[in-house]
């Protein structure tokens, strides 16, 4: 007989963002003329820029000949793409690399959950708490992250970053074979300095660790001393897998296209000892399980290396911090202890009275029809904060910080 991964029936029933959609609609049953507002989900609201629409026209065009038809592309992603990116997001930094070590894929979520492949099912896996699900899920379907007790999944360390630590993770006090790291941080919105994040890497050279950075929100860092790639950091090329996204860069969440580092010096040991460079695993990996992102995304996300991109991106990017900083001085003067938001698209507000993540989320729908994330949904140290986004429009945001006003000074 057939027998199933056992390790999937772990997992809770439902994922965060499907539990948060399943109590707004049940809501939207009981009050159907209630006009709710979602400042939940991390999903974009503007459209496409203009410099992106003319290339992915371009590139349906060229398709629609014999000249220009691409069938299978490379794996790891056309060469024209990853150009663009190596002198665009890295060699400005004065961050060196290879063209093969950049890897192309339909999203950031998708490599941040399939890099775990590379690794022995026994490693050990430190996170920081609050973190996005999918680091910890997709460890858990292999079987990595060990069994649930009192919200916290047993083989796991966890390193809390709340207001008392300053959002800071500690330093583990013992060896961790590999850490996920993501800043700016979904979902608190706070950054890390150079000189934080050089503690992290000179742990993973000292301990013979991994490090895998996402660095999906490094476009929206307005500080010029936060970093944008670990790369910055000497040393980091050994011990990190870094990824990337377009998705809240450029609007990409329906386009899908990213990209991931992969370093040729970075290697993993054997058994044995013996050392194995990860590049060529993960080209392996990607050639037989990945077909790559398709030619009209690719194309798509060149276009936002351009000089009219980069503009058009820039100013997409500053109408959402916009949003952002809205938020931040309202929540803040209605009296809520709120972080992130100045180098990041979200905003992590503490709630008030002890009250529960969820139950303040209920409080918040069925009072103001305003949706927000509960925090324990990233993790235990997440209980008692909700996130906000700013991705949605100025109109939008601007009713939703109203509604809000009024119901809490309706609860005062």
């Amino acid at each position: 007989m057939a027998l199933v991964n056992e390790h999937f029936l772990k997992l809770s029933n439902n994922y965060l963002f499907a539990d948060i959609a399943k109590k707004v609609n049940a809501f939207k049953v009981m009050h159907p003329k209630a006009n709710v507002i979602s400042l939940g989900i991390g999903d974009v609201t503007q459209p496409l820029c203009p410099a992106v629409i003319d290339a992915m026209h371009k590139a349906a065009d060229e398709m629609g000949t014999a000249e220009g038809f691409k069938g299978y592309g490379p794996e790891q992603g056309y060469v024209f793409l990853r150009e663009a990116i190596l002198k665009n997001d890295f060699l400005p930094r004065g961050i060196h690399l290879d063209i093969d070590e950049i890897f192309i894929n339909d999203g950031a979520k998708s490599d941040t959950g399939n890099i775990q492949e590379l690794i022995r099912w026994d490693n050990s896996i430190g996170v920081t708490d609050p973190i996005y699900p999918v680091y910890i899920d997709s460890n858990v379907m292999i079987g990595r992250a060990g069994t649930i007790e009192d919200g916290k999944w047993s083989n796991v360390v966890y390193m809390p970053c709340t207001a008392e630590n300053g959002f800071v993770p500690k330093i583990p006090d013992r060896r961790v074979d590999v850490i996920y790291l993501c800043y700016p941080n979904n979902p608190t919105g706070m950054v890390i300095t150079k000189s934080e994040l050089r503690k992290w890497v000179n742990y993973a050279l000292k301990n013979d660790a991994l490090i895998f950075y996402d660095a999906a929100y490094q476009a929206y860092i307005q500080d010029d001393d936060i970093p944008h790639s670990i790369y910055e950091i000497r040393g980091a090329r050994h011990c990190a897998i870094e990824f990337h996204s377009y998705s809240k860069t450029a609007g990409f969440t329906g386009i899908r296209c990213g990209y991931t580092v992969v370093p040729k010096e970075l290697t993993a040991s054997t058994l044995t000892g013996e050392r194995i460079p990860l590049n060529p695993l993960w080209y392996r990996r990607q050639c037989t399980k990945f077909n790559g992102t398709s030619y009209i995304s690719q194309r798509a996300a060149e276009a936002i290396y351009t000089p009219e991109g980069k503009k058009q991106v820039k100013a997409t990017i500053d109408y959402y911090m916009h949003n952002a900083k809205q938020m931040l001085a309202t929540l803040r003067r209605l009296g809520y202890e709120v972080y992130g938001g100045e180098n990041a698209p979200y905003i992590w507000m503490r709630t008030p009275d002890s009250s529960s993540s969820w139950q303040f989320f209920e409080n918040l729908l069925y009072g103001a029809n305003v949706v927000c994330t509960p925090g324990v949904g990233f993790g235990p140290a997440g209980e008692g904060y909700v996130r906000f986004t700013a991705f949605g429009s100025h109109e939008l945001t601007e009713e939703a910080l109203m509604r809000l006003e009024k119901w809490t000074n309706n609860n005062l």
